[in-house]
């Protein structure tokens, strides 16, 4: 297991914390750490500096933002292999890059600028739509140790990325895991539009999620494994079974269901109110 844990910092609180979750990411999956910093190359034409002044200044900066972050790494898990590296560039072409051999890449949900910011409206859902590796954003509780692990299934597509990335944590934190879905019937004016009995949808759900996790009950036996059928707004649903969670991991992309709104409605969603870090789980060769 060669891919690291890729993390991007700038320096900000919510770095830190990106930084020190990663570490704890790489610790219980037995995997090297690798921390960036991106000096956006655009920053080189200000007037505010000469050229060369811009650069050295930059340069500066950035490795000793580094190594503060590395000290915060090695002292979170002094076990792990710690590397850092100071790339040039547009941050979202670093990002996009160094994910192509990263087991997932960990950004802090709020920061200074550069790659904390990335996770602030559409530019953070284009990066979990596009990088090669699963996107976490760290937010809420990070304290983690609560056992459970929590997958948004959609059934409306391929579930395979959530459930690997949900199962592969779980595994690894010897935690459960919770598969959600989420469902709720059309609304004319005040009235709710029903047309089929509740409890019979929910046991069709039921059996179906049942059946998406099913191959991975075979590959990994010694997890436990709960379905959860919620009758609300998808977002409202993961947000809520986020409380007490480690992990609570969606797919990069949904047609119907979790997805009714986009992947942007509802990623942007449990990124900015779930109340622990967030997984937008891909398949590697699948990368747009």
């Amino acid at each position: 297991m060669t891919d690291p844990v890729l993390v991007g910092t700038d320096g900000s609180d919510g770095a830190t914390r990106a930084v020190e979750w990663a570490a704890d990411e790489a610790a219980v999956h037995h995997r090297p750490l690798l921390i960036v910093h991106s000096i956006d190359s655009a920053l080189y034409a200000t007037p505010l500096f000469a050229p060369s002044a811009a650069v050295d200044a930059l340069t500066e900066a950035g490795r000793t933002l580094l190594a503060e972050a590395e000290k915060a790494a090695r002292r979170r898990r002094p076990d792990v292999v710690v590397a850092t590296r100071l790339v040039t560039g547009r941050p979202m072409s670093a990002l996009r890059e160094l994910s192509r051999d990263a087991y997932e890449l960990v950004l802090g949900h709020r920061g200074l600028g550069g790659f904390a910011s990335l996770l602030l409206g559409s530019t953070g859902l284009h990066m979990a739509g596009h990088c090669a590796a699963p996107v976490v954003i760290v937010r809420g509780d990070t304290a983690g140790g609560h056992g459970e692990i929590v997958a948004g299934l959609s059934l409306d597509g391929d579930e395979t990325p959530t459930l690997r990335h949900a199962f592969e944590a779980a595994a690894a934190r010897g935690a459960r895991v919770r598969v959600v879905n989420a469902w709720d019937l059309p609304k004319a004016g005040t009235e709710v539009i029903r047309v089929l009995d509740d409890d019979q949808i929910d046991e069709k759900i039921r059996w179906r999620l049942v059946e998406a996790h099913a191959p991975w009950r075979k590959t990994y036996p010694d997890v436990e494994v709960t379905e959860q059928v919620v009758r609300d707004h998808p977002v409202t649903a993961l947000c809520d079974a986020s409380r007490g969670a480690d992990l609570l991991v969606v797919g990069p992309r949904h047609k119907n269901g979790f997805g009714a709104l986009g992947l942007g409605s509802v990623c942007h969603g449990v990124i900015h109110h779930a109340h622990c870090p967030v997984a937008i789980a891909r398949t590697k060769d699948a990368a747009g």
